[in-house]
């Protein structure tokens, strides 16, 4: 028998695979541009230098900065949040479920890119208003509605309590970022990480549940 034939791939292929190449190569430079010099105090011109584009192919991609640090935001917030949704699929008991959610939960805020973009954020925000927004609608927003669109799930099969489910995820998420989280982004030393994490874990399990499991918690 003959194979089946293949069809090779076309120009308009090959184009749109090399445009997300560079896409991903500006972003890329960007990254360590915004990283270091944070929103305000990064040129157009410079990244096209850390990426190794000229000015006119970053251009082509992207009209402006605001549209660059937006595209930005978005991917690192895709491909941080792409942790969360796997856990809440598995069939764990709510307390598993927790325990692992606010695990990857801490990983996330604190790792480097994260802390990056909070401080940006945070020190750009009173100038530049719509950066706060794009952040907010990309990260936290996405991530809130995941987690209580998890927490509908379980109220409907009677193992949580919750009147109000997005405010029940924003009161987990914000039970994560006890002590780490905050020491993480003023630069401060911490000792016992690890120990420290898995009491932050545990704890924020142990009062979510004490405010909405059906059952005393066992965590």
């Amino acid at each position: 028998m003959f194979a089946p034939a293949t069809t090779p791939p076309t120009m308009a292929h090959l184009c749109t695979g090399e445009s997300e190449a560079k896409r991903q190569q500006i972003l890329t430079g960007a990254l360590a541009v915004f990283a270091a010099h944070g929103y305000e105090g990064a040129s157009m011109s410079a990244i096209a230098r850390e990426a190794g584009v000229s000015k006119g192919t970053l251009y082509n991609y992207f009209a402006n900065k605001c549209d660059l640090f937006a595209a930005f935001v978005e991917k690192n917030c895709r491909e941080k949040l792409q942790v969360l949704a796997p856990v809440q699929q598995l069939s764990l008991s709510p307390e598993k479920t927790l325990l692992a959610l606010a695990r990857e939960i801490i990983k996330l805020i604190t790792a480097p890119e994260s802390l990056m973009l909070y401080r940006i954020i945070v020190s750009e925000a009173p100038h530049f208003p719509h950066l706060a927004t794009t952040f907010w609608q990309s990260g936290p927003k996405m991530a809130i509605e995941t987690l209580s669109g998890w927490i509908k799930g379980q109220v409907a099969q009677g193992t949580l309590v919750v009147d109000d489910p997005v405010f029940a995820a924003e009161q987990f998420f914000s039970l994560c970022q006890t002590r780490i989280a905050h020491r993480k982004r003023f630069n401060m030393p911490l000792e016992n990480e690890a120990e420290e994490e898995e009491k932050v874990v545990h704890a924020a399990v142990r009062v979510f549940l004490a405010a909405y499991g059906v059952a005393p918690s066992k965590v």
